[in-house]
């Protein structure tokens, strides 16, 4: 790879996090007091929790997002812990939306129909009307519905400058070592979790890796691991924001770390024993952007299949964890009226 192309693919990628960015906040911004108000009621059961943060978060196209305003929701006491897990839950399942969008640029057919699906058919139509839009309204929904389309747009332009101008590292020796290296599980979990804690986005980093597939150096034994990893590293944003928050935000955010981190643990324990046990040659072909897709929405599934009838220990292990300081406030209480005497 020259400057000329590793200059190009860190345009792409900063297009590309740029537009998802300006997507994601206009979006949050025209629907947000729908969205909260939604996410207040419509959480009472399990099931209702569970799609409406499918939904919401499919909406904003982050987790994160979703995330963070299920602990802040918590924290004003307008959500119970439990109402959150479901929602958190729904979350996960809800992002795998944007690499399903992002995986339609790797349609190859010669139908008219077929070809007018991919993004780079569409995306000079809307990135024309968004700027329409957004140049000929004031303000209110039509100006943020431009802002929309002109992010999208952004997004999958840089989507595909980045696959241009990576497109070219498989004949190089190093690239085809590193992507062999992340075969090594724990190190594709540690590769995919470190990335998405930089960028804070799951959705973003999904969208890397499939940019990065185009190369064909990249098995599903590599990105697998990698994708298990992003769930985990996608878990900072709600930390963060959990900082200096009430006991309740802070559990939400130790649920959020917990769930993803033990379904990890869970799947990547059973991909190990089947690559051991029965080296399946699926996980030696190269992956397509439509595989990780569908890698990406399974694993989140099978997360929440799994872990959804353990909700109650969940709760019970964020209790334990984060633990009610009654003595402490009691002698807290007590040295103050002392003082005051």
């Amino acid at each position: 790879m020259d400057i000329f192309q590793a200059l190009t693919m860190l345009g792409g990628l900063s297009l590309f996090l740029f537009g998802m960015n300006i997507m994601g906040e206009t979006l949050e911004h025209s629907a947000g007091d729908r969205l909260k108000a939604t996410l207040g009621k419509m959480t009472s059961g399990r099931a209702a929790g569970f799609l409406t943060g499918c939904g919401v978060t499919a909406i904003i196209q982050s987790s994160s997002a979703t995330t963070v305003m299920v602990v802040g929701f918590v924290n004003s006491g307008l959500m119970t812990l439990r109402q959150a897990i479901n929602v958190i839950m729904g979350a996960n399942v809800g992002t795998t939306i944007t690499s399903w969008i992002l995986s339609l640029g790797g349609i190859d057919s010669s139908s008219l129909w077929v070809k007018l699906l991919k993004p780079s058919s569409f995306t000079p139509i809307l990135a024309f009307i968004g700027i329409i839009l957004y140049m000929s309204c004031k303000e209110g929904r039509k100006k943020d519905g431009g802002m929309i389309l002109l992010g999208f747009a952004t997004l999958m332009f840089g989507m595909d400058t980045m696959s241009s101008a990576v497109s070219g590292l498989a004949d190089i020796p190093a690239f085809r070592q590193l992507f062999l290296m992340f075969t090594n599980p724990l190190l594709g979990v540690l590769a995919g979790a470190a990335l998405t804690a930089v960028i804070q986005s799951s959705s973003a980093s999904v969208g890397i890796l499939q940019a990065f597939a185009v190369t064909g150096q990249i098995s599903y034994g590599a990105a697998i691991p990698i994708i298990m990893g992003q769930n985990i590293g996608t878990c900072i944003t709600a930390v963060l924001s959990s900082i200096g928050a009430t006991k309740n935000a802070r559990r939400a955010a130790f649920v959020h770390l917990a769930f993803n981190a033990i379904g990890s643990a869970i799947l990547l324990g059973a991909f190990v024993l089947a690559k051991t046990l029965f080296a399946p040659a699926l996980l030696n072909n190269a992956a397509s952007g439509f595989g990780i897709a569908l890698s990406h929405t399974v694993f989140n599934l099978m997360c929440v299949l799994i872990l959804m009838p353990m909700a109650p220990l969940l709760e019970k292990m964020a209790m334990k964890a984060i633990r009610d300081s009654h003595v402490s406030d009691k002698a807290g209480e007590r040295y103050c009226s002392l003082r005051s005497q």
